[in-house]
């Protein structure tokens, strides 16, 4: 499979124009498979509140979810570079508990870079981050943990004053030392002008086709999240549907008796359970 793909490799792709696929991951099996067909960047995601532990939404999730499920996709991707999100409130109350959750995700979780919502009002936090060696993509546009304030899950930077900001915001973190940036649900448009103006790469989920890579959330691509399709999501795959055919074939095989079959069993010499039963005691 080659070396670990690093920070410096993806920015490099951006060089070269090369486009960056990633996909979200929360446990050993997925990551195993994506990293097999080749996928480089690998994002833990606080998404695994809604697609894995049942919440309606990421403002649940804890750093304590977070080390957890890093671990077990690092322990699958032998070459892919592991992005792992800091939850709601690990990074805003102050600069230090933000760097000590980060370090966590490193340290604990074994994550190669973490991830965190928000702009110019987080950079210093980033440039704190990154100053202490620990690799930060960023997340603007749409930013899940900011949905209360957002009112919904809404496309931003629409007009002119949003728009403006989030320029600001997207070089405010290139500043600060962030490796990328995520862009979710953005005009094209819009996010073809930060793409320009970055010398970062930019990641896209709802964002369009200009931006330097295209990020999809495991379970929409697959199928496996049934409950809700978003716009910006293509199903590559319907495994959801593939997973209830196949619970409903177990349970007429079982209710059937054709299942399990000699196939699925195991054996034991005859005089030996002959041996067995003629030694029990009667009843």
């Amino acid at each position: 499979m080659g070396r670990q793909i690093t920070v410096r490799d993806i920015r490099a792709m951006k060089q070269s124009g090369e486009k960056i696929p990633m996909v979200t991951a929360y446990d050993y099996t997925t990551a195993y498979q994506a990293d097999q067909a080749g996928i480089p960047l690998l994002l833990v995601g606080d998404s695994l509140g809604m697609v894995v532990l049942g919440y309606d939404s990421t403002i649940p999730v804890t750093i304590e979810d977070m080390v957890h499920h890093t671990k077990a996709v690092v322990r699958g991707a032998k070459r892919a570079h592991v992005v792992s999100d800091l939850p709601f409130m690990s990074y805003q109350v102050s600069e230090e508990i933000a760097l000590s959750n980060a370090a966590r995700l490193l340290q604990e979780g074994g994550a190669h870079s973490v991830k965190l919502e928000g702009g110019e009002r987080i950079a210093s936090t980033v440039d704190r981050i990154v100053g202490c060696g620990i690799p930060v993509m960023g997340h603007l546009g749409l930013t899940p943990q900011s949905i209360h304030g957002l009112s919904g899950y809404h496309a931003q930077g629409r007009v002119a004053q949003e728009a403006t900001q989030m320029i600001r915001d997207a070089r405010a973190l290139e500043d600060a030392g962030a490796y990328a940036v995520v862009l979710e649900l953005v005009p094209d448009s819009l996010a073809g002008v930060i793409s320009r103006e970055l010398s970062i790469p930019t990641i896209g989920i709802g964002a369009g086709a200009l931006c330097d890579g295209q990020v999809q959330v495991v379970h929409d691509m697959l199928g496996l999240y049934t409950q809700f399709m978003p716009k910006h999501a293509k199903r590559f795959a319907h495994l959801g549907d593939d997973m209830t055919s196949a619970f409903r074939s177990f349970i007429d095989e079982v209710k059937e008796g054709l299942f399990p079959t000699e196939k699925e069993s195991v054996e034991m010499d005859p005089e030996v359970l002959r041996s067995v039963t003629a030694s029990l005691p009667s009843r």
